[in-house]
């Protein structure tokens, strides 16, 4: 696989300069299961015109887990492209269940020039320390020289520990950020005092909290589903007046509350919740089909809750 447009040089991402806002490529389906590929190059003309730092494809909102090969080369071919059309930076989801697939995902794709590899670990079996460590020291030397973000939802086979994240980050200095759920003062504590050698991205919705902590230094935004700039324009407004920063995260988890985590109650996946956010903020008209098996959220529900968020978080549509 070989990207044929002209790669625009950018810097190095590292762990100190891998910050802000990234946000999501998700997949828009046919309703007969079918990648939308016409929808996905709108969605990626758009986000390549968005104030966010860069974007990222195959996390969870990308639906990583149910794509067959040649979709996710197919995807990364047109990403590439308009990314290095327009100087946009993007990191490419290898994630996988299987270890040897996710190592054959970047073998694939690094003539694509990504800026960086997210990752997760083997996610069937619970993996140990001595496993661990051998399966991102073997896809630091497959990604070579390009760096590695482990992804680590709350929901991941093997939960991680800060300590665990420093002992991980001491295998290779390739593994440069993680993206985690984070947890209570105790935790963002014990990331301090581990002083690790790694970007840490926080959930979406908790960034301000996760800045004034001294350990965020950006996020895989989820709120960033909904308006990518107007995410940028809350991460400016958390480095330049954190209580309003905070301020507005308050609103945003009242929002989410009220709003987003009933339809997790019932069930729905984060992909659907991801859809569902994309659609109240009515970027692109990819609707919140989400790919079998997996439930859907009714797109009237969508529209309904779009006036709700006009009210509640004006500055993420009332932008200059």
């Amino acid at each position: 696989m070989e990207c044929s447009d002209r790669v625009i040089m950018r810097k190095n991402l590292n762990y100190k300069t891998l910050t802000g806002i990234w946000c999501a490529l998700q997949i828009p389906f046919n309703q007969n299961e079918s990648i939308d590929y016409s929808c996905l190059g709108e969605e990626l003309s758009f986000l390549t015109s968005t104030t966010v730092e860069g974007i990222y494809s195959c996390g969870t909102a990308g639906e990583f887990y149910n794509l067959d090969e040649s979709e996710f080369d197919l995807i990364h071919e047109l990403m590439a492209s308009h990314c290095h059309q327009s100087g946009f930076s993007f990191q490419i989801g290898a994630s996988h269940m299987s270890p040897l697939i996710s190592m054959d995902r970047i073998m694939r794709t690094k003539s694509l020039h990504p800026d960086a590899y997210q990752i997760i670990l083997p996610d069937w079996m619970r993996v140990n320390e001595n496993e661990q460590a051998s399966f991102i020291e073997r896809m630091a030397e497959v990604a070579y020289p390009i760096p590695l973000v482990l992804y680590n939802p709350g929901h991941a086979k093997t939960l991680l520990t800060p300590r665990d994240f420093k002992r991980l980050s001491e295998v290779t200095n390739q593994l440069i950020g993680i993206k985690v759920g984070a947890g209570g003062a105790e935790w963002y504590h014990e990331i301090r005092e581990l002083d690790a050698d790694l970007s840490v991205f926080v959930p979406g919705h908790r960034l301000a909290t996760g800045v004034n902590e001294g350990v965020a230094s950006g996020s895989y935004a989820n709120v960033a589903c909904i308006s990518p700039d107007g995410a940028h324009q809350w991460y400016e407004i958390i480095l330049e007046d954190m209580e309003e920063g905070l301020r507005i995260e308050k609103v945003i988890f009242q929002f989410f509350e009220q709003y987003i985590m009933p339809y997790a109650k019932a069930g729905y996946s984060d992909a659907a919740l991801d859809k569902l956010l994309s659609m109240i903020g009515g970027r692109i008209s990819m609707g919140t089909k989400v790919r079998w098996p997996y439930q859907s959220i009714s797109e009237k529900d969508a529209t309904a809750l779009r006036k709700e968020a006009k009210r509640m978080l004006p500055g993420f549509f009332n932008l200059h």
